[in-house]
Formats: C-alpha cells, structure tokens, sequence
C-alpha cells in the first residue's frame, strides 16, 4: 500500500510561487492517479489538481487554471504541484491523494489514501 508524505508548504506574498512535492512509498506508485486537494479554515476540502499515472493526463479546477501545474516523477515517486502567482485566497492546507485507478477523479471520496497535508500562507 502506498504512503504519502507532502512537504514544501510555507509562507510566501502573494504574486509569488512555491513548488509542493507528494513522496510515495511502495512499488506500485506509477499506476496510481494522485490528486491535490486544499481546505481552507472553514471551507470544505475542495480539488485542486490530478494526474493520471500511465498516460500523465492532467486536470484542474477552474480557479488553478494557468497558475498551477501538476506533475508526477515515476521514477522518483513523487508527484508535484509548482504554484504560480500565487493569490492569499490560496492560503490552505493542501493534500497529496492517491486512487487506484486509470481515471482522474474530483471528489474526495475517489481517493482512499492520503497524506497529512503540508500548510501554505500567502499574505496580500
């Protein structure tokens, strides 16, 4: 069974950019679809981004559009999630998920595994 482990959260101004990294453990990474997902003090855990394991298809929600790209190293079992332009709306905790499965889904329940989450702050 995979194991996830974000890291590269922080502090940083809004305008600016931060790269997040996902560390999976076990063999089998690169047939998992992993998925980003934040949540916001008060706010549901809402999608943010996910990446297909074979083929590396990407997807988005709408307000990442442009400014994030996710992207995945199979070799390194690791995904990332580079962060541009950076909004303080984007001030969350954010999550590295995993599925098992060919297909990228949005909802939280598609994905069984999850890490503890890494913090990112962009003050204004």
């Amino acid at each position: 069974q995979v194991q996830l482990v974000e890291s590269g959260g922080g502090l940083v101004q809004a305008g600016g950019s931060l790269r997040l990294s996902c560390a999976a453990s076990g063999r089998t990474f690169s047939r998992y679809t992993m998925g980003w997902f934040r949540q916001a003090p008060w706010k549901e855990r809402e999608f943010v981004a996910a990446i297909t394991g074979s083929s590396g298809t990407t997807y988005y929600a709408d307000f990442v559009k442009g400014r994030f790209t996710v992207s995945r190293d199979n070799a390194k079992n690791t995904v990332y999630l580079q962060m541009n332009s950076l909004k303080p709306e984007d001030t969350a905790v954010y999550y590295c998920a995993a599925r098992d499965g060919v297909l990228a889904r949005t909802e939280r329940y598609a994905y069984a595994l999850w890490g503890q989450g890494t913090q990112v702050t962009v003050s204004s």
